[in-house]
């Protein structure tokens, strides 16, 4: 076992040495003989265990993943205010939970959609739960006239009840179909037109989405809770467990 780490860890060393640039990399410390020799060593070492160089790989990803976790919690710790205490953020739940669950979501996308009833089973579960909702976009221009739609709803008081009239409607959002939930949740048509056109809405849109970038999130959903981002259509468990961390 010892002989096997020492032949991945000089494994690790001679690909880090091979990838630096040839103006970084330190003067050689091997004559060419040694040089041969280490790698006739290595050449038989992967011969008789080909597994050597999948752990080595496995070791090089699973460190590169827990790096960027750990540099994604900082940005998230920076950029805490932004995230779960914009002024105006449409909140469901409990508005003064002492736990902030923040989604990233996109009317048209089918993943969130998915997570409609986890998430509603979530605020359900837990009281103390503030939800809080970032539209972000990026599907095409469907999801801009939803996103735009249900800010300017907001402006009206009827930002839940659009988001749960589109989410659960056509996935296909188009103005005859915005406008039929419009008109069936009792919202005023001509009023939403109008905000929807309003620099405020189109300046939230366009801070969700330089957040989203910040955040390096690679698509929707996306659930913050504390430090932790986690990407996807996840089981209510996940969701939970993020949500007791949190709260302990």
């Amino acid at each position: 076992m010892f002989a096997r780490t020492l032949t991945a860890a000089f494994l690790f060393a001679t690909m880090a040495f091979a990838s630096l640039p040839v103006a970084a990399q330190p003067a050689p410390s091997f004559t060419p003989q040694q040089r041969a020799e280490i790698v006739a060593v290595v050449r038989e070492a992967l011969q008789k265990d080909p597994s050597i160089l999948r752990d080595a790989v496995i070791a090089l990803q699973a460190d590169d993943g827990h790096r960027q976790t750990q540099e994604q919690a900082s940005t998230v710790a920076a950029l805490a205010s932004q995230i779960a205490h914009t002024p105006g953020d449409p909140v469901a739940g409990n508005p003064n939970g002492k736990i902030t669950v923040v989604e990233f979501y996109d009317v048209h996308c089918p993943f969130c959609r998915r997570m409609l009833p986890v998430v509603a089973s979530l605020l359900h579960d837990n009281p103390d739960v503030r939800l809080v909702y970032k539209d972000l976009p990026v599907l095409g221009p469907g999801s801009v006239l939803g996103a735009r739609a249900l800010l300017a709803a907001q402006k009206q008081g009827g930002y839940q009840k659009l988001h749960d009239a589109l989410m659960t409607g056509p996935r296909d959002i188009t103005e005859d179909g915005v406008h039929a939930a419009v008109t069936k949740i009792g919202l005023d048509w001509k009023k939403l037109q109008a905000d929807m056109q309003a620099p405020d809405v189109l300046a939230r849109i366009d801070a969700n989405l330089a957040l989203a970038k910040q955040l390096n999130l690679e698509g929707t959903p996306a659930y913050v809770i504390g430090t932790d981002v986690i990407p996807g259509a996840v089981p209510l468990a996940e969701l939970q467990k993020a949500v007791t961390e949190a709260r302990n």
